[in-house]
């Protein structure tokens, strides 16, 4: 395990049972022997894509999701499923860095910003085609199905964005569909996924398939607060920088409708650092950073409604430590 898994991830593993701890060190295992494995040109940008970690929480949902496997199961289709979400949402990142000329990720320079443009797609494509790959050995359609699905939104939900740039306009119904594509979705199918591979054949996938969407859908309205609050020793980035991008997110849609200057405010005259500080403190003086973690966090009271009731004690406790875990990370 990485050492940013340990420690935000360590209390759901342990909530979860034994079991979680040695599987993500199997998925860690997997990603590694991927990223070893990929063409040569291509394999230093997988392998620090890969490295870079992150909170690993896509494929630990995987493994939450699907319980305690039974004594004796085969679990190596288990640990494909958690790498698979994995390497598409790495793909993802990679993909995302190429579309904002971003030169910094994580606090280390991006695969675009080391490689270049070319190199960069084609290592995003790589991660990408391995996560299909993984899933193919399962010989399971539908686990197929709900990640391709997840991956469909994901560039759907690119495209709105695209789309979308510099448009202050943005409806919020709009902007949800954007961070349900591009974030939630996949949440979604980790989810679904972890039920697919429980051996549970009642199991309907999409239950606990809704607790991710929604967690996925907090996660990505407290990350644009955070965009706006900072700080950027938290956020390793400037606070507006999706200003600059010229992405409206919620802070900006709910502030638009209480500040008369704001609603007249053309995107697009933002283009310095400083100029995307003071949009974010007026942002934040007409409490639109409060009502949009309100709103989230009815997203992730949602999402608890909506672990069952009869799942074993410990992974309900875990799912719900996912759910905290989401809320403190912003708090």
């Amino acid at each position: 395990m990485s050492a940013t898994l340990a420690a935000e991830a360590a209390p759901i593993a342990q909530a979860a049972g034994p079991h979680v701890a040695p599987l993500m060190g199997a998925v860690e295992e997997l990603l590694g022997e991927i990223a070893a494995g990929t063409a040569p040109q291509l394999a230093p940008y997988g392998a620090a894509t890969i490295a870079a970690g992150g909170k690993r929480l896509r494929p630990l949902l995987v493994l939450v999701a699907a319980g305690a496997p039974e004594p004796g199961r085969d679990t190596a289709s288990l640990v494909r499923a958690a790498a698979a979400v994995e390497l598409v949402h790495s793909a993802t990142l990679v993909h995302d860095d190429v579309l904002d000329d971003a030169p910094m990720r994580r606090g280390a320079p991006t695969v675009y910003a080391s490689a270049g443009r070319a190199m960069a797609t084609c290592a995003g494509d790589q991660l990408f085609a391995r996560a299909f790959s993984l899933l193919v050995q399962t010989g399971r359609p539908d686990e197929i199905r709900a990640l391709s699905d997840a991956g469909s939104g994901l560039a759907r939900g690119e495209l709105l964005q695209r789309a979308d740039a510099w448009d202050a306009t943005v409806s919020l119904d709009r902007y949800l569909l954007r961070c349900e594509l591009k974030t939630a979705r996949l949440f979604e199918a980790a989810c679904a996924l972890g039920v697919m591979e429980s051996g549970r054949p009642d199991a309907d996938p999409t239950v606990l398939g809704s607790f991710g969407r929604r967690i996925g859908l907090a996660f990505q309205l407290l990350d644009d607060v955070l965009d706006v609050s900072g700080p950027v020793e938290r956020t390793g980035k400037h606070r507006g920088t999706d200003l600059l991008d010229g992405t409206v997110t919620l802070p900006f849609i709910v502030a638009r409708e209480r500040d008369p200057q704001l609603a007249a405010l053309d995107p697009r005259t933002i283009t310095t650092p400083q100029q995307a500080e003071e949009v974010c403190d007026a942002i934040a003086a007409t409490g639109a950073l409060d009502a949009a973690r309100e709103q989230a966090l009815e997203l992730v009271a949602g999402a608890r409604r909506d672990i069952p009731a009869d799942l074993p004690e410990a992974q309900r406790r875990a799912l719900d430590l996912v759910a905290t875990g989401v809320v403190a990370r912003y708090a």
